[in-house]
């Protein structure tokens, strides 16, 4: 039996017997084997099924999860918060208010960095028009340089 499943408009990924090997997965979502392991020794994907060769056998599901970490990552999120948010989902419950509570954090987080940016590109804006007036011959042994020691 086969069949296609359409996880995202631009991937289609042929499930030949309601599954994948592991490098055909891989390939589909554009991540290494190793980061595929690496989720399932995490907890981020569920245990495969096993073919009578040993191989790895995944279904649509794990392509679906593999694009919802994607995309949660995309959006800032560790994977601790990634684990708890599948957590959730794996325990029947829609993880939508913890995920947005998530977001705002991250965002707040991000503001606060821009803020810190933002007084940081200020105070380099200074330096350089700094280093523009001051002549590089009246700088002494014991200012390292005159560009960033205290203006006398």
């Amino acid at each position: 039996m086969s069949t296609t499943v359409n996880v995202v408009p631009w991937c289609n990924v042929k499930l030949e017997g309601g599954a994948v090997l592991i490098g055909e997965l891989a390939e589909a979502v554009a991540l290494p084997t190793q980061t595929i392991r690496f989720y399932e020794r995490k907890g981020l994907l569920p245990d495969p099924e096993r073919g009578a060769n040993g191989y790895r056998n995944y279904d649509g599901s794990t392509l679906t999860r593999l694009y919802f970490i994607g995309a949660a990552q995309a959006a800032g999120l560790t994977l601790a918060e990634i684990g708890s948010i599948i957590e959730l989902r794996d325990d029947g419950t829609a993880p939508c208010t913890h995920v947005a509570g998530l977001i705002e954090n991250k965002l707040s987080t991000v503001r606060a960095r821009i803020a810190t940016l933002v007084a940081l590109e200020a105070e380099l804006d200074g330096l350089v028009e700094r280093s523009h007036r001051l002549d590089p011959a009246d700088c002494s042994d014991g200012e390292i340089c005159h560009i960033l020691s205290v203006p006398r």
